[in-house]
């Protein structure tokens, strides 16, 4: 029977199907309807079914989409000759001009819009570098200041702060743009506002191709841009936006390129076209100053920015129950603007009892602010407790005040001194570095005489003289540009010879020859040394009266503000809580006579004491401005020190040249009534140090040699100039011993006497008739020496080197036995002896250097 008969059979055959085929009972205990084992021709119609299923599948699967092209547009394959598998052909690329886009690779999508990697070509820079030749920028030091930006925002940012610093005239300004931005350098100006009139030279630093340029590529061309720059320019210092507004890219290489050139990079805090317009008037010395590597065998020079070099700590001494006025000045601290520069390091000197209020705070304190950017924090607050409990003298509290601070680079490090009575301006920070950069670092500073002698920058303006006995008004000036003299006169900065510890600054160097005076003026014993009057009032510190004579000494001055107005300040000395000096401040008593209260008369006025010294000062706000409205208006220029008054440490407005005249005059007193020098002795002014005011200290050979650098020290010292007080010549060495005994000798050989006697003694021995007879046989001889060119006499030169010509010193100088070779009388007759002097000895003082042998 056939496939298709067996699984269609007929209806005749279905019931004999049925009945032959039916199945028989193997088992007959089981019942008919028991499990029956499903038909073949079940599973088959299933097997079919699911084949069906699946080719509608593929079907509906492999229908095009809408979108997909028609099919003339689809690939064709052609059957090649020898048989091979089919090709898809494609259509050949048009040709592209440089002005279109780069072909595009196969890429992620993140990578759709930066894909460009290749060559790096600037198309613009050559001919703006080429340009500034004039500026001599092929030289190390010059005045070229390169502002850099890689994008819009920074170059707004960027672009007015670079015309003001041109319109001054003290740079030579440059601005590079080194973005992505496809804009026109030209367009970009215009759209700044930039008219004609600002003097800046506009460099085109990006790359082709920079808008798909990959950041790696834009990295690359930053550097290689950097470094044509510095070929041409030697830019002085490079400027910078706000590391948060530049790209990334741009970051990285700026500072790894300028690194590796020795340039210095500022990067501008946020907003610094607002509220820091004040860096324009600053020059490039003042960024930015040359260091010598001498370790190299040529001379190289580098860079280092005055801006991130300078550091600044501030020193606070808190008195007992202070807590108040502290906890107000540790506020307006925090409080203030720092920019982008490093945030001060605080040292406060705390009692020996510490209020719980002022406790609780500086568990609190956190200094400098944790970084948003979870970069780590290191604390900057050293706290020193004060152990005794008894109050400190004058010499203690000096010594605990001035020994809380010393400079590791006393170029470069400056203390803050601040009194708890102080409260700062937010802008102190600003008022500060601009003072610091301009008087200390520019290239004026440089040239001018009196920066050598500028010790340090006060931040307030005192209305009391030092002895608080009278008043002080500032000085005045007149504008220059008026020629009439009615017109009215301007406050200006002035130099004045008054320390300050209320707020000062104080450089690094000054501080440390400070460290040297106060060391040897602090170790003469009191018992010896003369007394001084006290020239500051006992409402300042003890410190203060060291450090004026120091800066009589030494004609050092600090520097005042003083602002139009007056009503505003950088710093506020608040007198409401006003404590004296621990050193002296007297313990309270009860005193006598006092008035019950019972007695008094209930119609009396009650009135404050005039000599109160909260009175006697007046208070002002802190400073709120910008530090520009404070400064010299565009136009005119910066006032140098030179320009600025000069007081006197009692208030009296001098001339530079009576100034230094004053101070030279006190140090030569100083040196004789405290450090114990004679008048002779004039040591050589070390730097940083104060050991020329103090003889005292030397040792004796150091005093011979000071005394002796005046003078030939290679010949033989006369014996009258080495005997004055022992009648013999003083022992140093060996030499000095066998010329000792060959002298004596020599004396007594002339004299005729025996070896016992001494040689300051011999005169006594001879008289006047052996003294003619002496003289007259030697006369032939004498004659025929007087035919010879006269030597200069050692005694004489030694008075002209010392510049003393006195009858008195001629005198002392007949007080013992001279041999007639070294010595010729007044009128031209040699003489053997000369007759000693009683009374010249007495007053006789030994010249310099003779103290040491012959």
């Amino acid at each position: 029977m056939s496939l298709f008969g067996r699984v269609f059979a007929d209806d005749e055959e279905l019931g004999k199907k049925d009945d032959d085929r039916k199945p028989r009972r193997t088992n007959l205990s089981l019942p008919p309807w028991s499990t029956r084992k499903p038909s073949p021709w079940r599973r088959r119609r299933i097997l079919y079914g699911f084949i069906a299923c699946l080719a509608l599948y593929l079907f509906f699967k492999n229908i095009p989409p809408p979108d997909h092209p028609p099919v003339s547009l689809r690939p064709h394959y052609t059957t090649s000759p020898q048989g091979s598998r089919q090709r898809q052909q494609y259509p050949k690329p048009v040709p592209e001009t440089p002005t279109q886009k780069p072909p595009r690779p196969d890429k992620p999508p993140e990578a759709e819009k930066h894909y460009y990697d290749g060559p790096i070509r600037f198309e613009s820079l050559a001919a703006s570098l080429y340009a500034i030749s004039r500026l001599r920028g092929h030289l190390q030091s010059n005045r070229n200041v390169l502002f850099a930006a890689s994008n819009l925002h920074s170059a707004s940012e960027l672009i007015p702060i670079a015309c003001e610093m041109a319109s001054w005239d003290r740079n030579d300004v440059h601005f590079a743009l080194m973005g992505r931005d496809d804009l026109e350098l030209e367009e970009i100006v215009l759209l700044n506002g930039v008219d004609q009139d600002c003097k800046v030279n506009w460099h085109d630093a990006r790359p082709d191709f920079s808008p798909w340029s990959t950041d790696f590529r834009m990295e690359v061309s930053v550097s290689a841009a950097l470094g044509h720059i510095q070929k041409f320019m030697h830019p002085q210092v490079i400027i910078t936006d706000d590391q948060a507004r530049e790209d990334a890219f741009f970051t990285t290489a700026i500072r790894t390129k300028a690194s590796e050139l020795g340039r210095s990079v500022i990067e501008l805090p946020k907003d610094a076209s607002q509220n820091m317009m004040w860096i324009a008037r600053l020059d490039s010395s003042s960024l930015a100053g040359s260091i010598f590597d001498r370790t190299l065998s040529k001379q190289f020079a580098y860079s280092v920015a005055a801006w991130q070099t300078t550091y600044v700590d501030i020193l606070i001494h808190a008195p007992p129950r202070s807590s108040g006025s502290l906890i107000r000045l540790l506020r307006s601290i925090e409080a203030a603007d720092y920019f982008s520069h490093r945030r001060p390091h605080l040292t406060i000197e705390l009692p020996t009892e510490i209020d719980p209020p002022t406790k609780k705070y500086i568990e609190g304190l956190v200094w400098p602010p944790v970084d948003p950017s979870a970069a780590s924090h290191t604390s900057q607050v050293t706290l020193r407790h004060r152990i005794p409990r008894r109050a400190s003298t004058v010499e203690e509290a000096s010594i605990r005040h001035v020994e809380s601070f010393y400079p590791a680079r006393p170029a470069d490090s400056h203390v803050l001194v601040l009194s708890p009575q102080v409260e700062l301006s937010p802008i102190y920070f600003h008022f500060l570095m601009y003072q610091l950069l301009e008087y200390k670092y520019s290239s004026t500073a440089s040239f001018n005489a009196e920066v050598s002698s500028l010790m340090g920058v006060s931040l307030e303006l005192p209305n009391m003289h030092l002895n608080e006995s009278d008043m002080f008004s500032p000085p005045m000036i007149r504008p220059e540009s008026t020629e009439s003299g009615d017109s009215p006169e301007e406050p200006t900065p002035f130099l004045w010879q008054a320390p300050n510890s209320n707020a000062a600054l104080y450089f690094g160097d000054k501080w440390v020859e400070f460290h040297s005076f106060l060391t040897s003026r602090l170790s003469l014993d009191p018992a010896t040394t003369p007394g001084r009057p006290k020239l500051v009032s006992a409402t300042y510190p003890s410190w203060l009266e060291y450090i004026l004579e120091l800066m009589r000494a030494r004609s050092y001055t600090l520097l005042y503000p003083n602002f139009p107005g007056g009503g505003e300040a950088v710093a506020t000395v608040h007198y409401e809580l006003f404590q004296p000096p621990e050193e002296f401040s007297k313990p309270k008593s009860k005193p006598e006579g006092d008035t019950p209260i019972s007695t008094l008369d209930p119609q009396e006025t009650f009135q404050t004491d005039p000599n109160s010294h909260r009175l006697k000062h007046s208070e002002s706000t802190p400073l709120t401005t910008k530090l520009t409205s404070l400064l010299p208006t565009r136009g005119t220029t910066v006032q140098e020190l030179s320009d600025l008054p000069l007081l006197s440490h009692q208030g009296n407005e001098q001339s530079s040249a009576i100034f230094q005249t004053t101070a030279r005059s006190f140090a030569s007193d100083f040196r004789r009534q405290i450090g114990r020098c004679s008048a002779t002795e004039k040591p050589e002014v070390e730097p940083m140090k104060a050991d020329d005011l103090f003889c005292v200290h030397m040792d004796k050979n150091k005093r011979a040699g000071l005394r002796l650098s005046d003078s030939d020290t290679d010949k033989p010292l006369p014996a009258w100039e080495s005997s004055k007080r022992s009648g013999r010549p003083p022992v140093v060495n060996d030499n000095d011993v066998i010329r000792q005994n060959e002298f004596e000798a020599h004396l007594r050989r002339q004299a005729g006497v025996s070896k016992g006697d001494v040689p300051g003694k011999v005169e006594e021995r001879i008289d006047d008739d052996e003294k003619e007879k002496r003289s007259g046989e030697k006369s032939e001889k004498d004659a025929t020496e007087d035919n010879k060119p006269e030597s200069e006499d050692p005694t004489q030169k030694a008075g002209k080197d010392e510049g003393d010509n006195s009858a008195d010193d001629v005198k002392a100088k007949d007080t013992i036995l001279e041999p007639k070779e070294k010595l010729k009388g007044e009128k031209g007759v040699e003489e053997d002896f000369k007759p000693k002097n009683k009374e010249a000895e007495e007053k006789e003082t030994p010249p310099p250097g003779r103290d040491r042998g012959w």
